[in-house]
């Protein structure tokens, strides 16, 4: 008697329960408009409205700082590599990694720091990965130069070069100036920095009518004044018109080269560098 007393009064309360659920459940469908997505489905509905505004805000913030070396579309430019391609971006997480290098620079680089807000990054960071989205989805007409595509010489026949026929030997050394620069640069940007090095230091004799030579970096040069900095790290600088001065500036050499070079021989050179880690 006392059993059955208690599983009809767990079966009412269990009813009860029930009754109480379905109704808070109706009185929730009622209360939200015809029509109107569920609150999951709203704030789903909301973030991707606000995607292309962040998009577009960081479209207009990379057009405007960052577009000059890494081109409009983050596909690269005069300085900067290819964002689209670049491992970084495929590793960055919200922002993790970007966000990084944006606000510290890359001084190596020459890429500079950028005092951005969080919501500028955060802007930044959406346009990028957008602009690599649409890279690897669309259909051939590839625009950036893997490392492997820069792979394809004979290391011992670029060696060869390099010694031999080439003259690099005369100005470079693979233990010297060249120690590991197959880990400071990689693909095209290894291959611009050979066939035409960035910022070379031009060095520069200048001879006032006194007689004595004086030897160095080369500071400042234009029509009306030559300018050096010396061993001792002074700046000196005469008048043109007073001295007679020589500039020897390396980049000329591999200027000369660009009527000389063949095919091979700059594949094979570029395989060559490559081993220089």
């Amino acid at each position: 008697m006392n059993c059955s007393r208690l599983r009809l009064r767990f079966g009412v309360v269990l009813a009860a329960g029930l009754v109480t659920n379905a109704a808070l459940l109706l009185a929730q469908t009622a209360a939200r408009a015809p029509g109107t997505a569920s609150p999951a489905k709203a704030t789903a509905t909301a973030a991707n409205k606000d995607a292309p505004d962040l998009v577009q805000k960081g479209n207009s913030l990379f057009r405007q700082q960052c577009s000059f070396c890494h081109g409009r579309d983050a596909g690269g430019g005069e300085t900067g590599p290819d964002l689209t391609r670049s491992k970084l971006v495929a590793a960055d997480i919200n922002g993790d990694k970007i966000g990084a290098v944006v606000r510290n620079g890359r001084a190596d680089k020459g890429m500079p720091r950028f005092d951005f807000s969080d919501s500028q990054i955060a802007a930044l960071v959406a346009f990028i990965h957008g602009q690599r989205n649409n890279a690897l989805t669309r259909k051939g007409g590839r625009r950036g130069v893997d490392v492997s595509d820069l792979q394809t010489g004979n290391s011992e026949a670029g060696k060869e070069y390099f010694n031999g026929a080439g003259g690099c030997a005369t100005c470079h050394s693979p233990t010297g100036d060249l120690a590991g620069i197959a880990s400071r640069f990689q693909g095209l940007e290894l291959e611009e920095q050979m066939l035409y090095p960035r910022h070379p230091k031009s060095q520069v004799s200048v001879t006032p009518t006194s007689g004595e030579t004086i030897s160095g970096t080369l500071a400042y040069l234009d029509e009306f004044t030559v300018g050096l900095i010396d061993p001792t790290g002074f700046y000196r600088s005469w008048r043109t018109g007073d001295v007679q001065y020589k500039v020897d500036a390396p980049v000329d050499a591999h200027v000369e080269l660009f009527s000389k070079y063949t095919d091979a021989d700059i594949h094979n050179l570029m395989a060559y560098l490559q081993t220089l880690r």
